[in-house]
């Protein structure tokens, strides 16, 4: 009995400490650790409101976020990033499109903040891209392959190139792609105006000759009168 009891004890003494362990494990993001985090969201905006999200950046690496309305009333909407120091680094601009780069950050959590407060009825479907590249990791690894003394520099130098322009496509893909998607939602509103307005004028003529065929007829309708005895 007493070593059951010692045995329950032990497990209470540890159970707070193994709790706290797996609560600070699971609230480190997964991502941190890599060298490349890109992130693609459709968002939905209401009317008068504003939607704030948060991306963590390491420290040194370099930060890139873009946003462009897709659908929605006048098609713009307003765009903001706030420092982790708490720094608006870019301030509210109302408009269709707007991006921001920080080449090397301090690191900590950047907040992205899109605003439709302007609009009272329309709400705005936003496309939200973010992008966190961490360039310094290819020295790491350079650091760690000349310890092995094997010369890989232009090697290393080729495949940060490369990473580069990939991250450069990225972002004109996210472009194009969030244009298409706008041009796109803009046909669909244009063909769904003229087939209510084609409709709306058909409805209208057959309404009236339906009107002018039944006057026309009762101009020329004869009563016919019975004569009194």
């Amino acid at each position: 009995m007493a070593i059951l009891f010692a045995t329950l004890y032990f497990i209470l003494t540890l159970l707070p400490y193994f709790i706290q362990i797996c609560d600070s494990e699971t609230t480190v993001p997964w991502y941190e650790s890599l060298p490349a985090v890109a992130m693609d969201y459709k968002v939905h905006i209401d009317p008068g409101k504003e939607d704030c999200y948060f991306q963590y950046v390491n420290p040194g690496a370099t930060f890139y976020v873009s946003f462009q309305v897709l659908r929605g009333g006048d098609g713009m909407a307003g765009f903001a990033v706030r420092h982790p120091n708490g720094q608006i680094v870019h301030p509210y601009q109302w408009r269709p499109n707007a991006d921001y780069q920080d080449q090397a950050s301090t690191g900590g959590y950047y907040s992205v903040c899109i605003d439709n407060q302007f609009s009272r009825f329309a709400a705005k479907l936003v496309n939200l891209y973010l992008t966190v590249i961490r360039y310094d990791q290819w020295d790491k690894f350079t650091k760690e392959v000349e310890e092995l003394n094997l010369s890989v520099g232009n090697f290393t130098e080729s495949i940060k190139g490369v990473e580069r322009n990939i991250n450069e496509m990225l972002q004109y893909q996210h472009h194009t792609r969030g244009r298409e998607t706008w041009d796109y939602n803009l046909l669909e509103v244009n063909n769904r105006y003229v087939q209510n307005w084609s409709i709306a004028q058909i409805l209208v003529i057959t309404f009236t000759t339906v009107l002018q065929v039944y006057f026309v007829r009762k101009l020329f309708e004869i009563k016919n009168a019975r004569p009194r005895a």
